[in-house]
């Protein structure tokens, strides 16, 4: 499968796009080597905001659409919450949140100066659920719906989409409970957390893509695909595979081809890759 080069590609069409997800807020640190037992190491820069893959999906789409792009995630109920309420509004999404009495999760990530990163969680997901109050129907008017978190009922809700993309890290047991046909199934082939073993989904997602770093990845149906070269050194590698599926959905929304997508994503996930924290400038 060949990569497109990002002025090959046509124009992404007028789109309603959203997602459905999780959020957590990330202290970023750019450290001299990833910690390791009885070491005291040394942050050369540090970084706030709201992150993990929801939150990174969502603003990634909004960027490429240059318009807001809605956003149905969950948030506790606490300071933490609603500054990572706020900076998501300031980075051009229309958020949709169904507030929690729970804190909200947080994160650190570290990463060298290969660009290499280790990340620890503090605290529970927190999950979009049907039940929440949240304006559901408006999914059935988009064009693509990207899924990162959910229940089986929000996943349901998500599937009025004309084109529905999905994480495995939403898990197995949800996917297989729900027995919803995904369009997309987008996760990495280095995870072992999200392996999906060939038929284990019934019906199985019309595509899935496993992205693989600088390797590339692989498509099926589709086969090998290969990373864009870097026209600089890596910088941070944390969200590289979220705008990656950000890319991909939004080509997918287009009516691109598969190649073409693919192309957009890993575009999108280069870009990432060199700049410190998700977002850059």
């Amino acid at each position: 499968m060949r990569l497109w080069p990002p002025d090959a590609l046509p124009p992404l069409p007028p789109l309603r796009l959203a997602v459905v997800g999780h959020v957590e807020w990330v202290t970023f640190l750019a450290v001299d080597t990833l910690p390791a037992a009885g070491r005291i190491g040394h942050a050369q820069r540090v970084l706030e905001e709201p992150a993990g893959g929801g939150a990174v999906v969502a603003v990634q789409l909004a960027r490429l659409l240059g318009q807001p792009v809605p956003f149905f995630t969950a948030l506790g109920r606490d300071a933490v919450g609603e500054r990572a309420a706020q900076r998501l509004g300031e980075l051009g999404l229309d958020l949709q949140v169904a507030w929690r009495q729970q804190p909200t999760r947080r994160g650190i990530s570290f990463v060298d100066g290969h660009g290499d990163r280790s990340i620890t969680v503090i605290g529970e997901r927190l999950t979009p659920a049907a039940a929440d109050p949240l304006p559901w129907e408006q999914l059935a008017a988009c064009d693509g719906v990207f899924v990162t978190a959910a229940d089986a009922g929000a996943l349901l809700h998500c599937r009025a989409a004309a084109m529905l993309a999905a994480t495995p890290r939403l898990g197995l047991p949800l996917l297989q409970g729900a027995a919803v046909t995904l369009d997309a199934l987008i996760g990495s082939g280095l995870d072992p957390g999200e392996a999906v073993p060939d038929g284990a989904l019934a019906p199985a997602p019309a595509l899935r893509i496993a992205t693989e770093g600088a390797a590339g990845g692989v498509a099926m149906p589709g086969g090998r695909f290969a990373a864009p070269l870097l026209t600089q050194a890596p910088v941070d590698s944390y969200g590289c595979g979220d705008s990656f599926a950000a890319g991909v959905t939004a080509g997918l929304a287009a009516g691109w081809s598969v190649e073409q997508a693919i192309s957009l994503g890993s575009h999108c996930g280069a870009a990432c890759i060199s700049r410190f924290g998700p977002y850059g400038t």
